[in-house]
């Protein structure tokens, strides 16, 4: 079982950063085994994918919308992955979610991760 609490969101301008925090607790396991993934949803759509890390940090994946804009990194030794978000525009706004995937494989797909955070809201304002 891997419980994943998100910190961070808040409301910011257009053209403003915010960094979020997601820090997992692995009973029993190791949190480098797991690639891990953040996700949005805004009102009325889907979740999306947003960014993800393999389990030593070395490779990265973004969607499109958030190349060059947003940086994921994690921190084995605290148990923790950041999403650094720099020039956030108002299609930014949504609720984030951090989400874990035991193994090596990195991918994109939401249904291929099996823990999730609760979710912290990002509202970037025009």
């Amino acid at each position: 079982q891997v419980q994943l609490v998100e910190s961070g969101g808040g409301l910011v301008q257009a053209g403003g950063s915010l960094r979020l925090s997601c820090a997992a607790s692995a009973s029993g396991r190791t949190f480098s085994m797991y690639t891990m993934g953040w996700f949005r949803q805004a009102p009325g759509k889907e979740r999306e994918f947003v960014a993800a890390i393999n389990w030593s940090g070395i490779s990265t994946y973004y969607a499109d919308s958030v190349k060059g804009r947003f940086t994921v990194s994690r921190n084995n030794a605290k148990n923790t992955v950041s999403l650094q978000m720099n020039t956030l525009k108002p299609e930014d706004t949504a609720v984030y979610y951090c989400a874990a995937k035991r193994g090596l494989v990195v991918v994109t797909a939401l249904n291929e991760y099996t823990y999730w955070g609760q979710g912290t809201q990002v509202t970037v304002s025009s």
